[in-house]
């Protein structure tokens, strides 16, 4: 019973809010096949924005549909879960990015700099979301 619960779980949140973790993903890719990261470099910030946007909105769709396995999950802690969530995932794509410098020389990394301000981007989207969640709240 209980995995069935779990598929139920996943199922519901990639039907509701996979789309937009993708469709930044797919962005990505499009981008980096046209060359456009190089070709316009500051088109990195608005998609480390978005990037920090969707992922966090993913988790809190993925934290809402948890409480049916969990319980209820009180919603400040829901909204911190998915912020710090957020910033985990942008760590993980920053070591891809370091590691696909490091095999295949694609030159996504363009110094600390640059990882730096990708994290606070990324965050500052998050923070966004996070916000606009919270306000939603009747009172905290």
């Amino acid at each position: 019973m209980r995995s069935k619960q779990v598929a139920a779980w996943i199922t519901s949140t990639l039907r509701e809010s996979a789309w937009a973790p993708l469709g930044v993903f797919l962005f990505y890719l499009i981008a980096r096949s046209l060359q456009l990261f190089s070709v316009f470099p500051s088109l990195d910030i608005p998609t480390h924005f978005l990037g920090g946007v969707v992922i966090t909105y993913f988790y809190r769709v993925a934290i809402q549909n948890a409480q049916k396995l969990v319980g209820e999950i009180p919603f400040p802690i829901q909204v911190i879960f998915a912020f710090t969530c957020a910033g985990t995932t942008m760590i993980f794509w920053e070591f891809y990015e370091y590691i696909s410098d490091f095999l295949f020389d694609t030159k996504m990394v363009r110094g600390v700099t640059d990882t730096t301000v990708d994290f606070f981007v990324g965050l500052f989207g998050a923070l966004i979301l996070s916000i606009i969640y919270r306000r939603r709240l009747p009172s905290l």
